[in-house]
């Protein structure tokens, strides 16, 4: 059974009193993949929700001449697809399990009626499709104004906010992100990406882990993501 607590965790959800939340829970449906199975393709019709209820997945676009490129990482409360409910067309991204994963998804029509009489709702989805958008601009910035080591920082922090777990020895971040995974993530080659891993972890700031890393410089890794 999924945890509802972590659907609370999701701006579709995060306004509703409990007995809303549970006749919206009751009209979506539970999908679950395992590592490394697609969820749907760029360019695939689709018009569900989707809320990661446990696991990571990730989120890519392939390039004409074949580079991909991943746009976001997402764990449990995070929502993606909800594009489609507001534009429907082919999909913009391929979601792909990071490690087993499930999911709870709702249809166009049953959210198109939930949000009729419901502005709170409404807000919560401007409030995510904002951030999207927020988050959209920064890593163009990013990507003009800052060098590849400040974006792996930035990366690397972004990721133990959301997955990070704090420990005697620092903060364990389980990515579960290979290296040309983690790459793609910053906009980078490999070779580049684990230049700056190497340095930082060189300087004391991160321990590399498989799959993993842990900061024990929370500071010093934050002032190089600036």
């Amino acid at each position: 059974m999924v945890n509802n607590d972590v659907l609370r965790q999701a701006p579709l959800f995060s306004a509703l009193d409990d007995e809303a939340a549970t006749a919206l829970r009751a009209s979506m449906t539970d999908t679950r993949l395992r590592r490394g199975e697609v969820l749907f393709h760029e360019g695939d019709s689709g018009d569900r929700l989707y809320i990661v209820t446990e696991g990571k997945v990730k989120l890519g676009r392939t390039s004409s001449d074949g580079r991909e490129n991943l746009l976001a990482i997402l764990g449990p409360g995070q929502m993606f697809g909800e594009l489609s409910l507001f534009d429907p067309g082919p999909r913009s991204a391929t979601v792909t399990a990071v490690t087993d994963t499930t999911f709870a998804s709702l249809s166009h029509e049953d959210l198109l009626r939930w949000l009729d009489g419901r502005p709170v709702v409404a807000r919560g989805l401007l409030a995510q499709l904002a951030g999207r958008l927020r988050k959209a601009n920064d890593v163009v910035a990013d990507l003009v104004f800052s060098d590849v080591p400040g974006r792996v920082a930035k990366a690397l922090l972004d990721l133990a906010d959301r997955f990070g777990r704090t420990a005697d020895d620092g903060i364990h971040v389980h990515h579960d992100l290979t290296q040309e995974e983690l790459a793609q993530l910053v906009g980078a080659s490999r070779e580049t990406v684990n230049k700056a891993l190497a340095d930082f972890a060189s300087r004391g700031w991160l321990r590399l882990e498989p799959r993993s890393v842990v900061i024990m410089e929370v500071d010093r890794l934050s002032r190089r993501a600036r």
